[in-house]
């Protein structure tokens, strides 16, 4: 298929997968706008095959010219940690609005935004409150779209969250954990939900918005579990009291600008949040992978498991 598809936004976690996932259902023209200079190289060594640019979505500019002629965007573009407010507000509202702009400008016919389970979250932090608002400014910017909210994602590529969690297990003797670790998660599997924006991109189902969650209930404990035997780590296990961990935290984000795990993370992780399950296998005719099947693939791929991706 020669329908050009833009990806703001398109060299993280989902973008890379979704890449693999497009091409795979047929399609070759693909634009990827990033402004990960690192991840751009990754992406681009990949793929030689598709466009693969920089750009401060954040800043009118001349990756605007790529919109021309597209037959449909995905939106990826977000800023996930940071322990300042103003990145979340640069790379989650201020590009989104130049975004915006571009489609509207181009006539765009279809976008499919990424937006997040946080959003119906108890949780009260700058990237659920700029998610929020990223949300409503796409719903209510008229566009012809349909909004996807999935919870915590793993899977190739994956440089935080449990991807990060992997390799710091492979170096520690001991791994904290933050309490008794119970904590349920709804994890997806980023290949599943590659599979369900391929599905939109088909179909064009638009005007609604659906919650994308894992359809397994995984404490956290058990998902660490299940890392370290994926991965073969002889780590282990240390539960940490709760407020220790948070300031431990703390102090490791004075000498880190970016950590891998911030405060904020964790209150979201301990927050007792339980997302709607859909029925999205039969609404988007994607048969879902089972959770360690998933692990399994996640960390023992021959072509693409040893590929990280740069904070």
């Amino acid at each position: 298929m020669n329908s050009k598809i833009i990806l703001p936004g398109g060299a993280g976690l989902v973008g890379q997968n979704l890449v693999v996932h497009l091409k795979r259902a047929g399609y070759t023209n693909l634009v990827v706008l990033d402004k990960h200079q690192t991840n751009l190289e990754i992406l681009r060594s990949l793929h030689p095959d598709i466009i693969v640019e920089y750009a401060d979505l954040a800043e009118p500019g001349e990756w605007e010219r790529h919109f021309e002629g597209a037959a449909a965007l995905v939106m990826l573009q977000a800023q996930i940690g940071a322990p300042t407010l103003e990145p979340f507000i640069r790379n989650n509202i201020t590009s989104t609005k130049y975004v915006l702009a571009a489609i509207k400008r181009y006539n765009i016919p279809y976008t499919v935004h990424i937006s997040s389970s946080v959003v119906e979250s108890v949780a009260n932090d700058d990237y659920t409150n700029t998610k929020k608002e990223q949300e409503e400014m796409v719903l209510a910017s008229g566009i012809n779209c349909v909004v996807l909210r999935p919870t915590l994602m793993f899977g190739w590529f994956d440089r935080k969250h449990l991807g990060w969690l992997s390799r710091f297990m492979q170096k520690v003797p001991l791994f904290p954990i933050p309490g008794d670790g119970r904590y349920m998660r709804q994890p997806l599997y980023v290949g599943d939900f590659a599979s369900i924006i391929v599905s939109c991109l088909k179909s064009g189902i638009h005007g609604q918005v659906f919650n994308i969650s894992g359809r397994e209930k995984i404490d956290y404990v058990d998902i660490i579990r299940a890392i370290r035997k994926a991965v073969a780590a002889r780590t282990m296990l240390l539960h940490i009291p709760y407020g220790l961990f948070y300031v431990l935290l703390k102090i490791w984000a004075l000498f880190d600008r970016n950590p891998p795990f911030t405060a904020d993370q964790l209150k979201a992780l301990v927050a007792h949040d339980e997302f709607e399950v859909i029925d999205w296998p039969t609404i988007f005719q994607v048969t879902p992978t089972p959770f360690s099947q998933a692990v399994d693939a996640t960390f023992n791929d021959p072509q693409y498991s040893r590929v990280v991706l740069d904070f």
